[in-house]
């Protein structure tokens, strides 16, 4: 499959390049993809941000070369990107559990990342539903934005809608929407990076409503331009399944907007949907 050797091609040139500066915009060229495209496939694919799977493999790399030579550590440290040999050891012990000079130590216990091929399993037993919604207005979404660690965003957005309820912002939010919507997206809305992409170890989630009025002293404004949008049933379900199932078979790619999770009523069906912006290929 073209988009399977494409996205091993891009694995290839980061390998190749671990003691390099590495430019994310050639990755996601050698990926034929936009670099927002391939961080977001990446990620969620693989379970670990893009640059944290580069500083683990460098890492991995840093303690063979420690281990088998007589290497300076700060040799090291600058060859896989380091400035100085603090930084470099404050983040060998994070990911190893010792120090650049106990690694050096007969016995000691390191941890070694492998590099990732991706490989796609064909099952074709369960349909994965779409629809395709363009919205030709601006998106005015008002609410308020809280940080997420990007490896926990699955355990802690549903923490941040419960705070909502208790301290009464999910009531507001919902005091504030419109009796006559413009599109379907007619619920709380949480927006997945205020920014294009989600590239690092924490993004920030915005809860809020379209709302078009002039919005309370205490909240933000997003607006999100025109666009193309593909809708999935099942919020949860389709986050696991969107990078490795319908993105690399669909006519489209991701645009460099954010993402939308959508909860409706009580008694709307589905109760909830993921909005995601798409461009065609």
């Amino acid at each position: 499959m073209d988009w399977l050797q494409r996205m091993n091609n891009a694995l290839d040139y980061i390998e190749s390049n671990l003691d390099e500066e590495i430019d994310y915009k050639k990755i996601a060229k050698v990926a034929n993809c936009s670099e927002f495209h391939f961080s977001r496939m990446f990620s969620s694919i693989s379970g670990v941000s893009l640059s944290e799977y580069i500083r683990r493999r460098r890492l991995t790399l840093a303690a063979f070369e420690i281990q088998t030579s007589d290497i300076r550590i700060i040799d090291v440290a600058i060859k896989y990107g380091y400035g100085s040999s603090d930084t470099f050891s404050r983040a060998f012990q994070k990911v190893h559990g010792v120090t650049p000079t106990k690694a050096r130590d007969k016995g000691v216990q390191l941890k070694a990342f492998p590099k990732i091929s991706f490989q796609i399993s064909i099952k074709g037993d369960t349909e994965m539903e779409y629809r395709i919604e363009n919205l030709d207005f601006e998106l005015k979404i008002v609410g308020k934005s809280e940080p997420v660690k990007t490896s926990r965003a699955f355990k802690k957005i549903p923490t941040l809608w419960n705070t909502a309820k208790k301290d009464g912002l999910m009531q507001e939010l919902k005091d504030m929407s419109w009796e006559d919507p413009k599109c379907k997206l007619e619920g709380l809305l949480g927006v997945c990076g205020k920014e294009a992409a989600i590239t690092d170890e924490e993004f920030s989630y915005f809860m809020g409503v379209r709302y078009e009025e002039e919005p309370p002293a205490d909240m933000e404004t997003l607006i999100i331009p025109p666009s193309t949008w593909a809708v999935f049933p099942n919020i949860v379900d389709a986050w696991k399944r969107l990078y490795s199932e319908w993105v690399p078979t669909s006519e489209y790619e991701l645009a460099n907007l954010p993402c939308i999770e959508c909860y409706y009523g009580p008694k709307h069906k589905p109760r909830h949907e993921l909005w995601v912006p798409v461009l065609l290929k």
